[in-house]
């Protein structure tokens, strides 16, 4: 049997859909099919119904969904804990973070806590926030640093995760200044003149969180999507282009707008606060996690709702 089969029966469970699963594994939709059907012929029994209105399990595949989970968890604690044991106790930390925050936020928060010395080896890895998820569940890092919003949804389930507050940033609307330093692209545009829209792509933390507030009511009805990306700094290098508008991490814009290479595109009604945590589960750790952890004791600690 294929790990990628277990892999692909959990992501269809979960999103239901063939399409939207498949994506989310980042195969083509008959690859994915394919490979379901071999997992069912595997184990000799259909684990899912087609229909018109997506994929729901059947009675076996319900009774297969908490073993594959336990299984794939089960693997990938053992493959860490092998790791493990190949490496000096306690030289290793470990630490998934979004791309944005990677290259704005991190180098001097983790300065400010950490001597290196003492730490170790620090490996970090910058991903999407999609990608970064997938790193966590599987045990593969110690903590994640990301930008959170209380509206966006998580993947990390209250009884294996906690979070902690470490810094407060905004996503703050901008595009780049006509002649007169006025926003070539200004919110809210107009039924004549759509606003063009530079976004984010589903794999984008950012996007889920922009998504989710203007989901809420917050939405601004004249904008045309141009552009995806799940980079913000693609996003950024657009905009000051003048390809539209993007709603950036002010951690990320603060220099162009210093420097006038980017304007904010409307007033700051239409900023979103936002939390940048780090994350971590009960599951992973050794001494130098623990080490970061008890530095950041004082902060206000929550679980991941």
């Amino acid at each position: 049997m294929d790990l990628d089969w277990l892999k692909d029966f959990l992501a269809l469970a979960e999103h239901k859909n063939f399409s939207r699963a498949a994506d989310a594994r980042n195969v083509t939709q008959p690859a994915f099919s394919r490979r379901i059907r071999a997992l069912e012929d595997w184990i000799g029994t259909p684990l899912f119904v087609r229909g018109a209105q997506g994929a729901t399990l059947t009675p076996a595949g319900s009774y297969f969904l908490p073993l594959a989970d336990d299984l794939m968890r089960n693997l990938h604690r053992a493959r860490r804990d092998t790791r493990a044991m190949g490496e000096h106790a306690g030289t290793t930390l470990s630490i998934a973070a979004t791309h944005a925050l990677s290259f704005t936020f991190f180098p001097a928060w983790i300065r400010g806590h950490m001597r290196f010395e003492a730490l170790g080896t620090l490996n970090l890895i910058s991903d999407s926030m999609e990608a970064c998820e997938e790193i966590m569940l599987g045990g593969e890092v110690h903590f994640l640093l990301c930008h959170y919003h209380a509206d966006a949804p998580t993947r990390f389930e209250p009884s294996r995760f906690q979070s902690v507050h470490v810094g407060d940033d905004v996503l703050v609307p901008v595009c780049a200044p006509d002649a007169e330093n006025r926003p070539v692209w200004p919110l809210p545009g107009s039924r004549e003149r759509r606003t063009r829209l530079l976004a984010y792509s589903q794999a984008s933390g950012l996007g889920r969180i922009l998504a989710a507030h203007q989901g809420g009511g917050d939405g601004i009805a004249c904008l045309e999507t141009v552009f995806t990306s799940h980079l913000a700094a693609t996003l950024l290098t657009m905009a000051r282009e003048g390809h539209g508008v993007a709603w950036l991490p002010l951690t990320l814009a603060a220099d162009d707008l210093t420097h006038a290479r980017l304007v904010r595109a409307g007033p700051e009604q239409f900023d979103i606060p936002i939390e940048i945590r780090l994350i971590r589960a009960f599951d992973c750790r050794n001494h130098a996690a623990d080490e970061l952890w008890n530095l950041l004791s004082g902060s206000p600690t929550n679980h991941i709702g």
